[in-house]
């Protein structure tokens, strides 16, 4: 696949149904982790057009930043805090309508409005990171659409992690 994506649909279900081979195929060409996660970022945010998508990764009892494409974030994220560290502590997809309604959010960004956090699971199935998305507007993100589409789109990763010693 060329450094180009081709998009014609309008909607953002279609544009998922677009994007996810496309996507698949640019991971294929790529063997190491951090390429791969900083162009998955990329192809997000230039599909979307979403405020800030990136990554974190687990590191002992801390999420660290990882690739992603927006303005300055946070650097570190202890678990169980914000959005980021819940979802990894409860291993769970979270779907946040209004951040400023979620209890203990960290606002790396005033302009932040929603924001979905998916946990990327290694081979063994194990969280090693979170995928991140904010928008600038509010109710952006569903359950219904956008979080079993990212779930979908995460697995593609699962294989470039490697397996740990310590899981």
């Amino acid at each position: 696949m060329a450094e180009e994506l081709q998009l014609s649909g309008t909607d953002r279900r279609t544009r998922y149904e677009e994007l996810y081979p496309q996507l698949a195929a640019l991971l294929a060409s790529e063997p190491l982790l951090l390429p791969n996660l900083a162009n998955f970022a990329a192809a997000l945010r230039q599909t979307f057009g979403f405020f800030w998508v990136g990554f974190y990764l687990v590191e002992g009892e801390e999420l660290i930043l990882g690739p992603f494409q927006g303005d300055i974030a946070c650097t570190r994220i202890r678990r169980g805090r914000g959005v980021c560290g819940t979802a990894w502590a409860e291993d769970r997809t979270l779907v946040v309508s209004d951040v400023e309604a979620f209890p203990g959010h960290i606002a790396c960004s005033s302009a932040s409005r929603s924001e979905i956090v998916v946990p990327v699971h290694d081979a063994s199935g194990r969280v090693v990171a979170v995928l991140d998305i904010d928008s600038d507007e509010l109710n952006d993100f569903t359950a219904e659409l956008d979080a079993p589409e990212l779930e979908r789109y995460v697995r593609l990763l699962s294989p470039l992690f490697p397996l740990r010693d310590d899981a």
